[in-house]
């Protein structure tokens, strides 16, 4: 296919589960940008009302919600989904699994089924590498066993195994995408990570730069790495959400394949050398804390992108750490004057 044929395609009208969320609201922002008619389901449950822009029809509700859903469906003449709804803490889904089989698997199955009873063809999933679990080879490709070590990536694999079932069996086509480390914010500052409590390490390192908190634990400096720290591939959250369009393009373009494919840049950084390039690009010196690993940290995370690379005329504009930790640091900023305005109303 010419690449002067993609974007070329039906823009029909996307719904976004989850689209008041970090990584849903940048896949708004990026539909829009491509004028891909737009619309957002999100209970706020972890989401932020001022993350949909203006102009964006909201639904505040559940996505395991079918009644709401076709309402949805018939009132916005829907073309397609992607579903970004869902609970995303890996220790919690360890103390609390049966929320994450909830929020994570129940919920997709409700939301498929209402996909199909609608006749939506197209479904895009937001599908992590947590599927993966602690792969025996780094990097990662998409045929490397799925053997997640937590509820939250079996929770993920089990919506990818639906999607496959439903897909083999109706009028749907889909592509999971599976993240590594989504990390940074919309380079115009229109959205970022906004969820208090965070667990992201370039989010935490950030906030501690702007004196939000005191110091920045770093767990485990015995890995089998360069330098004793776990090591990962951060992908920039507005690289992400370029792809989810593209991969939308792709599956309305062949409407008899389903896509599943890794989301990184295929490099990888250790904490410290991520915690290095917060130094760099504040001029600071954060604190750092080493402690003891966590359970089930493998010590090094990176992708294979080459079958994304392939398959989409996908080029990466933010692959640069020092970019990445700028626009985090930046968003940041914007929250903690957000918060002290709300003080001072």
């Amino acid at each position: 296919m010419l690449l002067t044929a993609w974007g070329m395609s039906h823009k029909c009208h996307v719904l976004v589960t989850g689209g008041a969320g970090y990584i849903g609201s940048h896949a708004v922002l990026a539909l829009r940008d491509a004028g891909w008619p737009v619309s957002v389901i999100d209970n706020l449950v972890t989401g932020f009302r001022f993350a949909v822009p203006d102009g964006v029809p909201f639904y505040e509700g559940d996505v395991g919600d079918k009644a709401l859903l076709a309402r949805i469906f018939a009132e916005r003449g829907i073309g397609a989904v992607m579903h970004f709804a869902g609970s995303v803490v890996v220790p919690e889904s360890v103390e609390n699994p049966l929320k994450y089989y909830h929020n994570n698997t129940a919920n997709s199955r409700n939301l498929i089924e209402a996909v199909v009873t609608a006749g939506v063809p197209h479904m895009i999933f937001s599908s992590t590498a947590a599927t993966y679990g602690i792969p025996e080879v780094s990097p990662v490709t998409e045929d490397t066993p799925r053997q997640p070590i937590n509820p939250y990536g079996w929770s993920k694999l089990m919506t990818e195994q639906m999607l496959g079932d439903t897909a083999a069996a109706h009028r749907l086509n889909y592509c999971a995408l599976r993240y590594f480390n989504v990390a940074g914010a919309d380079p115009q500052g229109r959205s970022g990570q906004s969820t208090a409590g965070a667990t992201h390490l370039i989010k935490v390192a950030v906030e501690a730069a702007l004196g939000l908190r005191e110091q920045v634990s770093v767990f485990g400096t015995d890995y089998a790495t360069p330098d004793g720290t776990g090591v990962r591939d951060y992908i920039h959250v507005s690289d992400l959400a370029a792809a989810h369009v593209l991969a939308l393009e792709a599956l309305i373009e062949q409407p008899a394949r389903s896509l599943t494919m890794n989301c990184g840049y295929g490099r990888g950084f250790s904490v410290l050398e991520v915690l290095d390039a917060v130094d760099r690009v504040t001029g600071g010196t954060l604190v750092r804390k080493l402690e003891p690993r966590r359970a089930g940290d493998p010590d090094s995370l990176i992708s294979d992108p080459s079958r994304i690379k392939a398959t989409l005329p996908w080029q990466p504009q933010h692959a640069d750490l020092d970019a990445i930790v700028a626009h985090a640091l930046a968003w940041e900023g914007k929250l903690a004057a957000m918060r002290a305005e709300s003080v001072g109303a």
